[in-house]
């Protein structure tokens, strides 16, 4: 039955990875916590491979339709991997308790951005008036992608 869990999850975090841009870990993480009764680390470890492979899937989609910018993916891909050491050696040496509770925390506080975007003016969305539009598309580039190359 925990297979088939695990599947139903995969599932839902793939398609919340597609549809709002995450790597899935939102949902991963506090599933397989939750539901799988998997310890903090071994979720997030688990998740940070699972992360990896869809975002290569929702990576190769999205550069058919030119959203990616390849030059922003590099810099952040090239600087990530010095964070994340960070970040195993730290959820190895914290306490699970204190790993769940920033995770929760992280959470809510995205939570309450993306409300504040949605429904506030929140002065970093540039959406809002008074802030710089998107840049025009290119010529070449598809219908809708607001980038120029």
């Amino acid at each position: 039955m925990d297979i088939a869990i695990a599947c139903l999850i995969c599932f839902i975090g793939g398609l919340v990875a597609g549809l709002i841009g995450v790597g899935g870990g939102i949902v991963f993480v506090p599933a397989m916590t939750a539901v799988l009764s998997k310890g903090q680390v071994e979720a997030e470890s688990t998740s940070l491979l699972m992360i990896a492979l869809v975002s290569v899937v929702g990576t190769w989609r999205q550069i058919g339709y030119g959203n990616v910018n390849l030059k922003d993916a590099a810099v952040i891909g090239l600087l990530s991997p010095v964070g994340v050491l960070i970040g195993v050696v730290a959820a190895n040496a914290l306490p699970e308790r204190a790993l769940r509770i920033g995770f929760a925390m992280l959470a809510l506080y995205m939570a309450y951005r993306l409300l504040k975007r949605v429904f506030g003016n929140d002065p970093h969305d540039p959406a809002e008036p008074g802030t710089e539009p998107l840049a025009d598309p290119g010529p070449d580039s598809p219908a809708g992608s607001g980038a120029s190359t």
